[in-house]
């Protein structure tokens, strides 16, 4: 029976720019068997087409439409609430405001007189953009973020991801920031099931290497969870979690055997 594959990129396809050993293969083999593939990730400082260019350059042929980031799926989510005196006020890189673009959604020239923060990945991030987030805050406005990730994994590591833009927003207004876009929403799983892979969750699996994200996703949306532990995840973090995968793999290669 067909079935549809949901992989995550970094951790699980590659680190940095070095391909996960056996991922190509694994992709090649499930897609000439006629399984449906979409790779999804919460990284919101690259564009789609860029993951494409980088897939193919590491040996992995796919198209546009199989990719999804959490910036698509927040440009989306902003289209169907967004009013038509509505603006955004973005913290984030230019793949992020380029997204939106797309989706003609207005951005706050005041600040403070925003209807909607979002918050994404940052590496410029600065004590007046956060300012400017809780100003519009005490006025109101919806507060939303690309994704909940602390870190992003590298090759020798870890670096700071959208987490710290929204733990330093949170610091300011004691307030937990609700609504996350990307990975583990309800938002994004749907948006795949329904309208990428166009099947039942039951028939679908989520391959990746972060269990509060890739695995929570999954889980709640009956998705069949599959951790890889060649990114985030130790077997340290596996034995304590609340977030436990169906299934937990060394890497994507192993995904062949089953």
């Amino acid at each position: 029976m067909l079935k549809g594959f949901i992989f995550d990129l970094d951790g699980t396809i590659y680190l940095d720019d070095h391909i996960i050993d056996g991922a190509p293969e694994v992709i090649k083999a499930l897609k000439e068997r006629g399984d449906k593939v979409v790779f999804l990730t919460n990284k919101s400082i690259a564009n789609r087409k860029e993951y494409v260019e980088k897939l193919n350059r590491l040996g992995i042929e796919v198209e546009l439409s199989e990719v999804i980031n959490s910036n698509y799926i927040t440009a989306h989510y902003l289209k169907t609430v967004m009013g038509e005196g509505d603006s955004a006020y973005v913290i984030g890189e230019e793949p992020l405001f380029e997204e939106l673009a797309i989706e003609n959604i207005k951005l706050a020239e005041v600040p403070a007189s925003a209807s909607h923060v979002v918050l994404g990945w940052d590496r410029q991030f600065t004590y007046d953009k956060l300012n400017n987030a809780f100003q519009a805050w005490r006025n109101g406005a919806e507060i939303l973020a690309t994704n909940p990730d602390r870190t992003c994994p590298v090759k020798d590591g870890e670096i700071p991801d959208c987490g710290a833009m929204i733990g330093a927003l949170e610091g300011a207004t004691g307030e937990p920031v609700k609504m996350i876009t990307g990975k583990p929403s309800s938002l994004m799983a749907e948006y795949v099931l329904e309208n990428v892979l166009g099947m039942k969750a039951d028939d679908c699996f989520m391959v990746g290497d972060r269990l509060e994200t890739d695995i929570k996703m999954a889980n709640d949306a009956g998705i069949h969870s599959v951790l890889v532990l060649s990114g985030i995840t130790t077997e340290e973090m596996l034995a304590s979690t609340e977030h436990l995968p169906d299934l937990v793999l060394d890497s994507v290669k192993d995904l062949i055997t089953l």
